[in-house]
């Protein structure tokens, strides 16, 4: 998430009443998970496995739980609850705002365009030329929609990421103001449920078609003219390259990959980053071929 405008390192030290290392007037443009941040960034980090991770990304301010050596050119905010703070943030800069119409006054939608009934569409919404909304479709604020994408009824597009940190007194959710991104000519199912980013984007590539009742999680980039069958599960910050192929039910772990034109059967547990222009199936995951001759060894060793 970029702010509106320029911030100094003593402005956000004052909005979540921390200390820094740095000089009053060091630049923040914005905030944002370690995995989209770039220079002038704040990002967030309260466990010592992932300090070094964190100091030496692109993020130029770091919100620590720890005083530590700041790297040259960056800066420091020291927290006791860097999760808490970065939510503090998250409000101060994008705070929720409801709305009072089916369809916001701030919502742009593009010619041709066609909304069937029951349609909620958030502030600040954009949606492209010759596009088709079915009823009971929700798009929350700020998502982008391309022209010449079908939406199916029920689908949710920018609802919250599936993202918590376990307390003493409960799960602490981490909020969630970024948006989704569909590209043109992508056609969404039914009773799908595409999350938005934490801070980024999850974004759905041209010409991708998307099966019913598939989930989508937060930060997840989905490539050009990829094909995903209904009941496919796929978690937060995961890399589709172009023209991918999931079949039914496939389930992926946050955090990986999928190489350009891969193929993944239906049932597979994807968890491990897999190259591209392969047939995949299993759990654990592996080459079809290779679990097809598994196959038959075991069932020669059976019948001698």
């Amino acid at each position: 998430m970029k702010f509106s405008s320029s911030q100094t390192l003593k402005q956000i030290a004052e909005i979540i009443n921390v200390n820094y290392i740095g000089t009053d007037d060091f630049p923040i443009f914005g905030m944002n998970e370690i995995h989209v941040v770039s220079k002038g960034d704040i990002v967030f980090v309260d466990h010592p496995k992932y300090y070094k991770k964190a100091l030496e990304s692109a993020a130029t301010i770091i919100l620590i739980n720890k005083e530590v050596e700041c790297p040259e050119g960056k800066a420091l905010l020291i927290s006791e609850d860097p999760f808490t703070d970065f939510n503090k943030l998250s409000k101060h800069f994008n705070p929720f705002i409801s709305s009072s119409n089916s369809i916001s006054e701030s919502a742009v939608i593009g010619l041709n365009t066609i909304i069937q009934p029951n349609v909620f569409i958030g502030n600040n919404v954009k949606i492209g030329n010759n596009s088709l909304i079915h009823a009971n479709v929700t798009i929350n604020d700020n998502c982008i929609i391309g022209d010449f994408v079908t939406i199916h009824s029920g689908t949710v597009l920018g609802s919250d990421a599936f993202y918590y940190k376990n307390r003493p007194e409960g799960f602490d959710k981490l909020l969630s103001v970024g948006i989704v991104v569909v590209e043109d000519d992508v056609e969404i199912g039914a009773n799908c449920t595409i999350d938005r980013g934490i801070s980024g984007e999850t974004t759905i590539g041209k010409g991708t078609k998307i099966d019913n009742l598939v989930q989508v999680g937060h930060d997840t980039v989905i490539g050009k003219k990829c094909l995903i069958a209904s009941q496919v599960g796929i978690a937060g910050c995961v890399r589709i390259e172009d023209e991918v192929t999931l079949w039914g039910q496939v389930g992926i772990r946050s955090d990986v990959s999928i190489g350009k034109k891969a193929v993944v059967l239906g049932q597979t547990g994807v968890t491990k980053s897999i190259e591209g222009g392969k047939v995949y199936a299993g759990n654990p995951i592996q080459e079809a071929r290779q679990q097809l001759k598994e196959i038959a060894f075991l069932r020669k060793q059976l019948k001698s």
